[in-house]
């Protein structure tokens, strides 16, 4: 089945050449969505011949993703499957084909999870609760549910028009995939992490990402009774 890697970046030139090169060595096509860069990401990106879609503004990953998304249902109706890689090198591109092979095997939604060893402990705690609140709350047994890498059927595409939001947007993307009864699977991923977000900043994304989770959780339950 015909693949292509959806790259959402912002701000990512000193990364994007590597990224590129990597999903090139796998055979696999770039859809970059330059989401308002103020450096040379796009105009690298387009020198490497990915094909590049520049919003005006940063409007974040979610919109980016959206946008994404649209432009591959819309102008490539022999792409099947679509792997969506991060632009900083967090995650490695080279595991894009662990992912997109579930979809070959019958899966619609096929999430990494990382070894938790290898994550910063703030960001483990953070995952942590994130993790138990989801499997408590959707009554599934995911070992990650907020990795960003994550690879993605056509149908499973369909189910994701309307996305929106960043730190929130795996899980948002997971409960879409739940509620439509699609086939998730998870699959083992490297990760690097090379920069702090600050002690507030981590806070407020950990509480803003559990709210979600457990309004949406709520309603999950409801919704069954």
């Amino acid at each position: 089945m015909k693949a292509i890697a959806l790259v959402p970046a912002y701000n990512e030139e000193s990364t994007i050449e590597e990224v590129i090169d990597h999903l090139r060595g796998l055979n696999l096509d770039s859809v970059i969505v330059d989401d308002g860069s103020s450096d040379k990401t796009s105009e690298i990106a387009k020198r490497l011949g990915a094909i590049v879609i520049d919003h005006k503004e940063n409007k974040g990953k979610g919109e980016a993703l959206r946008t994404g998304f649209e432009h591959i249902l819309r102008n490539y109706p022999d792409v099947e499957n679509v792997v969506v890689v991060d632009s900083d090198m967090q995650y490695s591109p080279r595991d894009s084909l662990k992912l997109l092979n579930p979809l070959n095997n019958g899966a619609d939604f096929v999430m990494g999870y990382r070894n938790w060893e290898s994550v910063p402990f703030r960001h483990r705690l953070g995952n942590f609760v994130w993790r138990t609140a989801f499997n408590l709350f959707f009554e599934t047994k995911l070992k990650d549910t907020n990795c960003g890498f994550i690879a993605l059927s056509r149908k499973a595409i369909e189910k994701m028009r309307g996305t929106y939001g960043g730190y929130i947007i795996e899980n948002m993307m997971l409960v879409r995939a739940l509620k439509n009864n699609l086939k998730i699977e998870q699959v083992p991923v490297s990760v690097e992490y090379k920069g702090k977000r600050g002690i507030a900043s981590g806070i407020r994304v950990v509480l803003g990402c559990l709210i979600f989770i457990i309004r949406e959780g709520i309603k999950y339950q409801f919704n069954k009774i």
